[in-house]
């Protein structure tokens, strides 16, 4: 069988996600015979079976999604308006549009969240480039830690970050600057900076990317945001996660299955299955495991998103 489903046929930069059928002119463009391409097909569908020499039996393949979608249906992201974000190597952020897509103009990425019965449901998606990559440089690459779990009590032991920022654009920045020419830069450091100042700086700055693309979503959206999930490693870190709240000034809802992606798979592929009735089932499993409720003074948030926005310009113009 050759197939896949609309969240990946997404990505080729070969669909037309309006049409949601194999675009003719870029395929021309390309040069590539749309004989060549699989059948696209909703989330929830009959995709084959694995070989039954493999695993002791066939096992029919009932749901695919790509790796942030998959995120949003495990967190059950089913309403318009609903947001997760996955922090991992990069950061990944979707917010559900429902069945019109939202045309960004503050360059984030308009894509299929899911398709289900024939029916569309559009996302808006801002990507970060480093956000865990960033602790594992401070780790790996020059051996501030030696554990990324450390970077927890590094950061509580200071009263405030002390005017240091990391701006981790170590491959450029992502959504919304898409600058692929910036590059790293460490501010704000004197003779008093130690490893304590440098680990702050870097789990803070997923925290302030994650309110620029927030920013750039509200903006496209028009809606007041009320809350935001979040999956992925990072999430484990209490201090981050207060913090991001802190910050981007919404509840933080943390699940108690944070592995959202390979969840989100599991339960596309069981209600193809029957396993589960519809996506009102898998709302009624999302549950969540702590929420974070932001506690900062808004000046306080203001001087650190001034001294964010700075640093930001500055490695800009490097």
């Amino acid at each position: 069988m050759h197939a896949t489903d609309a969240t990946n046929a997404s990505r080729t930069m070969l669909f037309d996600i309006h049409s949601q059928s194999w675009d003719d002119e870029l395929l021309d463009l390309f040069n590539v015979p749309r004989a060549l391409l699989p059948e696209v097909r909703d989330c929830c569908s009959h995709f084959g079976d694995t070989d039954a020499a493999l695993l002791g039996g066939a096992i029919p393949i009932t749901g695919i999604a790509g790796d942030q979608q998959a995120a949003a249906v495990g967190q059950a992201c089913f309403s318009p308006g609903m947001i997760k974000s996955t922090y991992g190597t990069g950061c990944f952020l979707l917010v559900n549009t429902g069945g019109k897509p939202v045309l960004s103009r503050n360059r984030l990425l308009t894509t299929v969240c899911y398709r289900l019965d024939g029916q569309v449901t559009y996302a808006l998606e801002g990507s970060i480039f480093v956000a865990g990559a960033a602790v594992q440089w401070l780790r790996d690459g020059i051996g501030l830690i030696g554990s990324a779990a450390e970077t927890e009590a590094l950061a509580s032991s200071l009263p405030d970050n002390r005017g240091v920022y990391l701006v981790p654009a170590f491959t450029g920045l992502g959504a919304p600057h898409w600058d692929a020419h910036a590059r790293g830069g460490l501010f704000g450091i004197t003779r008093d900076t130690g490893v304590a100042e440098i680990a702050r700086a870097t789990v803070e700055s997923v925290c302030y990317q994650t309110h620029d693309l927030l920013a750039a979503v509200a903006a496209d959206s028009g809606a007041r945001l009320a809350s935001l999930r979040v999956d992925g490693g990072m999430v484990a870190n209490d201090w981050l996660m207060q913090f991001l709240a802190d910050i981007v000034d919404l509840r933080v809802e943390r699940p108690v299955v944070t592995e959202t992606t390979a969840l989100g798979a599991a339960y596309l592929a069981g209600i193809e299955a029957s396993i589960f009735d519809s996506l009102d089932d898998v709302t009624t499993n999302w549950q969540v495991e702590r929420c974070f409720e932001p506690k900062m003074k808004p000046a306080t948030r203001q001087r650190l998103l001034t001294g964010w926005s700075k640093a930001v310009s500055r490695v800009r113009e490097i």
